[in-house]
């Protein structure tokens, strides 16, 4: 077992692109302080916003793949293919969630204004990202990737 977590904790992909996802969560912070001149930490383990924090991670493990084992090795293949996957997921299913989310909340703002009797549980709006946040998540996570460089 202590085998297994030191060879985890040495794995030099994951802990960037690890790093590369907290990066772009922390970076949230200061951005939606400068947006809604609000501080909020729930901005730390939210999805959704601005960069992609999913975006982030998967760029970084793609760089980082391509970077150790070789871009033309099939690990890279599977890593971008999976980033591209987790990507388009960020900016279509889990952002058409989101705007339906905030569809459904107002048609249940609207019932509430004629005094209807209902248990009333708002939906999660904030669920995927816009492209532009895809894309600054992705450059984020290979710019981290690139700066910690390849673990040889």
């Amino acid at each position: 077992m202590q085998e297994i977590c030191s060879g985890i904790l040495n794995n030099h992909v994951l802990i960037v692109a690890l790093i590369a996802c907290l990066s772009a969560q922390i970076i949230k912070l200061p951005i939606e302080l400068i947006k809604n001149r609000k501080f909020n930490l729930r901005y730390l383990v939210t999805t959704g916003g601005m960069p992609s924090s999913h975006s982030s991670f998967v760029g970084a493990l793609a760089g980082g793949v391509g970077q150790t084992m070789g871009w033309e090795s099939p690990e890279f293949a599977i890593a971008a293919i999976f980033a591209i996957i987790v990507m388009y997921d960020a900016a279509g299913v889990r952002q058409a969630a989101g705007k339906q989310a905030r569809i459904l909340n107002q048609i249940i703002d609207e019932f509430f204004e004629e005094d209807h009797n209902l248990n009333e549980a708002r939906l999660k709006e904030l669920l995927g990202h816009t492209p532009f946040q895809v894309l600054v998540g992705l450059g984020l996570g290979i710019a981290i990737s690139w700066i910690a460089g390849p673990a040889y």
